[in-house]
């Protein structure tokens, strides 16, 4: 079975795994000085994070929902507008921030274009109303096919919502995807937001942890808002170790991810009834198969009695991710069982 349902289902290889056995552990959750804790190899990885971020302080969540939704508590109160993509995974996915029982803000929504950029001008509409207090962007855009925003992008979106006097905040949990696909370093994309928060635990393979990064000023707020969550950890050491052996080691091969689902996406880009959303820039490929006739729990289920394993997205939309472990054969092969529902489809063969 070819399961590509998610890249959090990467493994960590021994070498990760070894370095739990000799992370200098400490309480995380007895803090000092700018309200950090006792563990050194949790300090140390964020101190990682904050400059690969270009930022000036990090600190550690258990997961990538956790890590965004202090994020925005931390930059708005309840009642709050917040401006999202109308596709954005915090937004449709996540929901913690826009729960009436937890964060009680008010989504207000812009769309992408077919790259996966926020329309600037649906920006700017709300903001012009004056009562926007965040605005929130997704890099990769998960939804929209892995869609990478390049930092010249990111900078008239900064530049938009600053004219407003509101923060940018990013959800960046394939932030890593981004830069890799764009020749660029992590930096040049969190330099046009004032917050961030990316994930080790997808295709960087870490098994366990997010961070957000920004001033320290809002770190600090943000670290209040994690023990409200119930983020506060202990021996966080034994997380932390591994997510420095991803970023050290594991940010470059993301790319190997980056072939093999262009490869897929090559291997079914001529099929006539089967779309692909967006242009495949990372290691993420979106189709839409309504024209099949199935619903996408169907196609699911179809797809998994030929052997791949991938997962409904949205309401009406399919979604396959390449990670570590996944093979250049096995991404063929998942494009030839792509290419066979179709074909069966074609021929009833689907619906017998």
């Amino acid at each position: 079975m070819i399961d590509l349902r998610s890249d959090t289902l990467t493994m960590p290889d021994r070498g990760m795994l070894e370095t739990i056995l000799e992370a200098r552990l400490g309480d995380d959750g007895r803090t000092h000085a700018l309200e950090r804790g006792e563990d050194e190899t949790v300090n140390r990885l964020e101190d990682m994070a904050a400059e690969l971020t270009g930022k000036e302080a990090g600190v550690l969540f258990p997961s990538g929902t956790m890590g965004n939704t202090a994020a925005i508590l931390a930059w708005c109160g309840p009642g709050d507008k917040v401006l999202v993509d109308e596709q954005q995974h915090l937004y449709l996915s996540e929901k913690a921030a826009f729960d009436k029982s937890i964060g009680q803000m008010q989504p207000v929504t812009y769309r992408h274009d077919e790259k996966g950029r926020p329309i600037l001008e649906d920006m700017e509409r709300e903001l012009e109303k004056g009562d926007i207090r965040l605005v929130c962007v997704e890099n990769t855009h998960n939804f929209a096919g892995g869609a990478c925003i390049p930092p010249e992008y990111m900078k008239e979106v900064c530049r938009l919502a600053h004219r407003y006097r509101v923060p940018v905040h990013m959800d960046g949990a394939r932030m890593f995807n981004a830069a890799v696909a764009l020749g660029i370093q992590a930096e040049e994309l969190c330099r046009y937001v004032d917050s961030v928060m990316f994930c080790v635990s997808k295709g960087l393979g870490a098994p366990v942890g997010s961070l957000v990064c920004g001033s320290q000023d809002f770190i600090l707020k943000v670290r209040r808002k994690r023990k409200l969550l119930g983020g506060s950890m202990r021996q966080a050491g034994i997380i932390a170790a591994p997510a420095i052996y991803a970023l050290e080691h594991n940010i470059h091969r993301l790319s190997e991810d980056h072939e093999n689902a262009k490869c897929a996406a090559e291997n079914i880009r001529d099929l006539v009834h089967t779309h692909m959303i967006g242009e495949t820039e990372t290691n993420i490929l979106v189709l839409d198969v309504n024209e099949l006739g199935l619903t996408p729990e169907e196609y699911c289920r179809k797809a998994r009695e030929k052997g791949l394993l991938i997962k409904p997205v949205l309401s009406d939309k399919v979604r396959l991710v390449f990670y570590k472990g996944i093979t250049r054969e096995e991404a063929l092969v998942a494009a030839s069982i792509i290419r066979e529902l179709e074909k069966m489809a074609k021929t009833g063969e689907l619906f017998g």
